[in-house]
């Protein structure tokens, strides 16, 4: 079988030295190169951890006035030091780099792992009392032994196809089709119509059995970033200093921000999402095909709107679920921390979140109390505050994460991975699947081991 993860090895070889001026030496064959990184997010970190082990001088410059990127962790209630994650928030199981960067750094892993109650139709269903029908289930059991099976040919044809358009053709009913939507549509961020039948196929096939939703790092996922920084140095790290152009010539490239500063080196990582490449002005300029790339890609629209409430009536650490109402998933977003209090988080998607996203507080208040009230009354009186964040207008990604429709897998996916004279790419994007930290980890490293062998 090939997975995505050797699909994604083979096309980075394939484009590796394709948008090379002639006459350009690498300096590997001279000394250690200087390296600027674009970006301070898990993939501009990483890569500026392995360049720094392997003995290359780095800066990072981040336009943000903080490191992590979408990593964001916030301490919701300061008397109980209750954590919860307004960026991104599981490692997986299988996420082997970020299980081996947390034990080398000293960072404490915790369980984060949920069994999903769910409210369909006005009704409400705890864990274990609902279920998928038996024939959808017999059929989709099938369809994940049979991945394996697939052809290069075959899993090109799934990528022209949406995931909903996939399901219906093979028979799901109705109502495991509603319900799959509303489960499906938040590992991508928006609506099942618009994803990849591939990119889900492959996800599904490819995950550990919770879907990568394992762990989270104990005291909050933005400890790791703060452990890489120790390891690169404050003084490489420069923030507010956001990158407007970048100019390559020989072999060498200069790096101009928007406080007129430049800076200069041999090669370039940059792990911006597409939105913030596209802003870049680049001499010379980016062929015509990555141009095209960035601009064919989405981001999933998703807000985080997380309601701090005075007691755990759940009465479940384990609790997460489904809705077919505004408030769409909730979860226990502060599991396994001790305490009186509790927050849940409501993840809402696509047009949802757009529209969710503009109104009051009480609007969300509302919202959350009638989305809730089905399976446990009226909770607007036990609510002690929330907070909320939209990452569809972050001014960074206009997105949570990487979204790949129907047709971009096999064809806007490997034209962005292409590097572009001295410049290499990375970040979640352009990992085996979007919105987990492994993937800007491992994308960051590749790019670093290119440079530095």
């Amino acid at each position: 079988m090939t997975s995505r993860r050797d699909f994604l090895k083979s096309s980075a070889l394939l484009a590796a030295g394709t948008l090379i001026l002639p006459g350009a030496v690498s300096i590997n064959s001279i000394g250690k190169p200087k390296v600027i990184i674009i970006g301070a997010g898990f993939a501009g970190l990483a890569a500026a951890y392995r360049l720094k082990q392997r003995g290359c001088e780095v800066t990072i410059l981040e336009s943000r006035g903080r490191i992590g990127g979408r990593v964001f962790s916030h301490t919701i209630d300061k008397d109980e030091d209750l954590v919860i994650e307004l960026g991104a928030d599981w490692v997986g199981a299988s996420h082997e780099r970020i299980l081996a960067l947390s034990g080398e750094l000293g960072l404490e892993l915790m369980n984060y792992q949920f069994d999903s109650h769910l409210i369909y139709a006005g009704q409400y269903y705890p864990k274990g009392a609902w279920d998928y029908s038996s024939d959808w289930k017999t059929k989709f059991a099938k369809i994940m032994t049979e991945y394996d099976k697939l052809t290069d040919l075959d899993k090109q044809k799934l990528d022209k196809m949406d995931w909903w358009r996939y399901l219906v053709n093979n028979g799901i009913s109705e109502r495991d089709l509603q319900i799959r939507e509303l489960f499906d549509s938040t590992d991508f961020g928006e609506s099942i119509r618009h994803v990849s039948a591939y990119a889900a196929m492959a996800e599904y096939a490819e995950s550990s059995e919770k879907n990568e939703m394992d762990f989270k790092i104990k005291g909050g996922n933005s400890r790791l970033p703060e452990k890489l920084a120790e390891k690169i140095g404050a003084d490489n790290i420069l923030l507010g200093h956001k990158v407007v152009e970048v100019q390559q010539l020989d072999g060498t490239v200069s790096v101009i921000c928007n406080n007129g500063k430049t800076f200069s080196g041999d090669n370039l990582i940059c792990t911006t999402p597409t939105y913030s490449l596209s802003r870049i002005s680049w001499k010379p300029g980016l062929p015509e095909e990555k141009i095209d790339a960035i601009n064919a890609l989405q981001y999933a629209r998703i807000s985080k709107h997380a309601i701090l409430f005075d007691e755990r009536f759940w009465n479940d650490e384990s609790f997460d679920m489904v809705t077919d109402v505004y408030g769409h998933y909730f979860y226990h977003g502060t599991k396994n921390q001790p305490g009186k209090k509790g927050a849940l988080i409501s993840y809402t998607i696509g047009d949802k979140a757009d529209v969710v996203s503009r109104q009051n507080d009480e609007f969300k208040i509302n919202m959350i109390s009638d989305s809730l009230r089905a399976g446990f009354g009226d909770v607007k009186n036990k609510v002690v505050k929330q907070i909320s964040y939209y990452w569809g207008t972050n001014q960074t990604s206009k997105g949570a994460y990487a979204l790949y429709g129907k047709g971009q897998w096999y064809t806007v996916m490997p034209i962005l991975k292409k590097k572009f004279l001295s410049t290499y790419f990375a970040g979640e994007h352009l990992s085996d699947w979007q919105g987990f930290m492994e993937g800007a980890i491992i994308t960051g490293e590749e790019a670093a081991d290119e440079i530095a062998g």
